[in-house]
């Protein structure tokens, strides 16, 4: 049923209770020679019925508006509206069924996955936010407001840009980051995106026109209170 779709999962995730995920690819047919509003605009509808056939996420879509800084937007109570939080490029949760939602073009999308506690977390971190710190803050308010010890913790890194095409190598410090917070699980895709533009969008490698991928996570109701 997937094989047709622009997208693609980790296995790391896909072995876990509860937990939905994917990250979507390029998108054939689909002309983002544009600014990143009109890009997402041309995306959203494939993206919806990505989000459709996959069954990830039946309630409300949560989303960031993504500046580059180190704030999370927390949602701990049932929505039932799509939410975008304003200057936040983190999202957390531990309410089954929103599917939490971030944009990428040669950033990282950073997945955290609390399989005890059934919380989940997406963060988008390029070379500013990993420099902010804002997966370590993720995690630390994860701790904070829903229980999550570290060690629990499963994380997973989206493709993103590197090392020979950009200068800084962020997803080795986000990484070392989530080591240094205490999480024990942590799996890189180690893809370059500015590597494969038939596969994926890159910011860099495009000069800023194109499109962006998007990585989805939820927590499934099946799944028993902590």
């Amino acid at each position: 049923m997937t094989s047709s779709l622009p997208v693609e999962f980790f296995p790391p995730l896909n072995t876990l209770p509860g937990a939905r995920h994917c990250f979507t690819t390029r998108v054939a047919g689909v002309d983002v020679q544009a600014d990143k509003a009109e890009a997402l605009r041309r995306l959203d509808q494939v993206h919806r019925g990505i989000r459709k056939e996959l069954g990830i996420g039946s309630g409300a879509l949560v989303t960031a508006q993504q500046v580059h800084g180190n704030a999370i937007g927390v949602v701990d109570a049932p929505i039932t509206v799509d939410r975008c939080f304003d200057e936040a490029d983190g999202l957390i949760t531990n309410q089954r069924e929103v599917c939490l939602g971030i944009y990428v073009a040669d950033c990282c999308a950073v997945y955290l996955v609390d399989p005890v506690r059934h919380a989940i977390g997406l963060v988008h971190s390029g070379r500013k936010g990993t420099e902010l710190g804002i997966t370590r803050r993720a995690i630390a308010l994860m701790h904070e407001r829903f229980g999550t010890e570290p060690g629990d913790l499963v994380v997973q890194l989206s493709p993103c840009i590197r090392p020979p095409h950009y200068e800084v190598d962020f997803a080795a410090e986000i990484v070392a980051n989530c080591r240094a917070a205490g999480v024990r699980q942590i799996h890189d895709s180690g893809i370059c995106t500015a590597c494969d533009l038939q596969r994926y969008y890159s910011y860099r490698a495009e000069k800023g026109k194109t499109g962006r991928m998007l990585a989805l996570l939820t927590m499934t109701a099946d799944q028993p209170a902590p």
